[in-house]
């Protein structure tokens, strides 16, 4: 009798645990909620400075104001270490969107907020390392100016920067990163540590560029579809726009991406242009050479550069190229002659890209190399002019890019089509001024991104 006893009471565990064992695996109960998903509105890429270059700050907090291209109802910010030597100390850190209808470094107070990290409102970020704060709830316009505030408790160098942001950014003493207005102690043209906003992202549409209706409408499979992220590797002609008017080409593509004819999906789009870049040298000034005290800032090639600044990129599926006619101008002038490259070097670079973006699943699109003729930097010679044919024709012939992106066909004079049409050039006939922006802008075809 005894032994029967047991063999029921087995026998009932047994049922009990298939019975449980079948509810966990049910369709209902097995079901995990989506996961969140974060897209950049908006990035800058990081480079070191030069030794001459003894910027610091001592108990300070820096402002600055980045301009965002998707909307979105919550965001994260990262920040960067990644050319510090030791570690970076961060008091605190907020964000806010820009009070309206101001151009100063003032903020919204009803749209403060304070970020943690790993729960802290504290960090330290190792020599060599980002960090990425924890989410916060904000509704965030598309093209508007957020405010990020951080506070630097100790003496810190600035060693981890990007010198060409044509955008103000503010010094003010002390912690005042929760205060409407500040008194600065000083302005800068550049943005230091903060490297991406990323977002919740929001539907696009008529309304997504304020309305707070469009932020709060939600993305995934019931509604839109997810966002991308378009990120553009290049030069100065990718980072330049007149000073605080957020007239990159790429912010005019932003605003394309969400006019009429534009995709279903939010696509963000990330800057990762850096003035003086090469595809496939480091800065390199010959000892001695004036450019020791400046080149630093013109970053690691595109080639190193690739995982950090493209592929690591929150959302990315677009990468959008134009890098090589400092690779043709700098040999010679503020770097060695050994260092000179020919068409083919060219693609051969590029080749590269191309594998690498194809490896990791993204869809990639080269762009030619714009004309710059008579350029008073002393770019241009017979020999650069051909290797610039030489490129340009492989770009638009191989096939070998996901597509391409004539942005020689559209800036060129047709009388001369070795030279910037005059009404698209800022002045040294190589970089373009905000209608040549614009023009590059509407040379893209936005079917990449359907």
């Amino acid at each position: 009798m005894e032994r029967l006893t047991v063999r029921k009471r087995l026998a009932a565990l047994l049922t009990g645990a298939l019975l449980l064992g079948a509810a966990l695996t049910s369709p209902a109960s097995a079901q995990a909620p989506e996961p969140v998903t974060w897209t950049g509105t908006w990035g800058t890429a990081p480079t070191t400075v030069p030794r001459a270059d003894t910027t610091a700050f001592h108990d300070q907090t820096i402002r600055q104001i980045v301009h965002t291209s998707i909307a979105g109802s919550a965001l994260r910010i990262r920040l960067s270490n990644e050319f510090g030597k030791q570690p970076l100390e961060i008091g605190e850190v907020h964000v806010a969107r820009r009070a309206p209808g101001t151009d100063e470094p003032t903020i919204d107070p009803a749209t403060d907020r304070r970020l943690t990290f790993s729960g802290k409102s504290s960090v330290s970020i190792p020599a060599g390392a980002p960090a990425l704060s924890d989410p916060v709830t904000l509704r965030v316009p598309a093209r508007s100016d957020l405010v990020v505030s951080l506070h630097l408790p100790e003496s810190t160098p600035g060693s981890t920067v990007n010198s060409f942001a044509a955008q103000r950014s503010y010094t003010a003493a002390g912690n005042v990163t929760g205060e409407t207005r500040i008194e600065p102690q000083s302005v800068t043209e550049r943005w230091y540590f903060l490297t991406g906003v990323s977002v919740r992202a929001a539907p696009t549409g008529p309304t997504a560029a304020g309305s707070s209706a469009a932020v709060a409408r939600p993305t995934g499979p019931s509604g839109t579809g997810k966002a991308s992220a378009a990120v553009a590797l290049g030069d100065s002609i990718t980072a330049d726009t007149t000073l605080g008017t957020n007239h990159r080409w790429t912010d005019y593509l932003a605003q394309r991406l969400q006019g009429p004819g534009g995709p279903s999906r939010p696509v963000g789009v990330l800057n990762k242009g850096i003035s003086g870049n090469r595809l496939l040298h480091d800065p390199n000034p010959p000892a001695g050479h004036p450019a020791e005290a400046y080149a630093a800032y013109f970053g690691e090639s595109g080639l190193k550069r690739f995982d950090r600044d493209v592929a690591a990129q929150p959302g990315v599926r677009h990468v959008l190229v134009l890098l090589g006619v400092n690779d043709l101008g700098h040999p010679g002038i503020i770097a060695p002659l050994s260092e000179k490259v020919t068409g083919q070097d060219l693609i051969d670079g590029h080749r590269q890209l191309i594998a690498r973006a194809h490896e990791r699943g993204l869809r990639i699109y080269g762009a030619t190399i714009t004309p710059f003729k008579n350029d008073t930097l002393g770019f241009y010679t017979p020999e650069n002019a051909e290797a610039r044919r030489t490129f340009n024709d492989w770009l638009r012939t191989s096939g070998e890019y996901d597509g391409v992106i004539d942005f020689d066909a559209a800036l060129r004079d047709p009388a001369d089509p070795e030279r910037l049409l005059a009404a698209y050039d800022s002045g040294d006939h190589l970089h373009t001024n905000d209608a040549g922006r614009e023009a590059m802008a509407r040379a893209v075809p936005l079917r990449f991104f359907k």
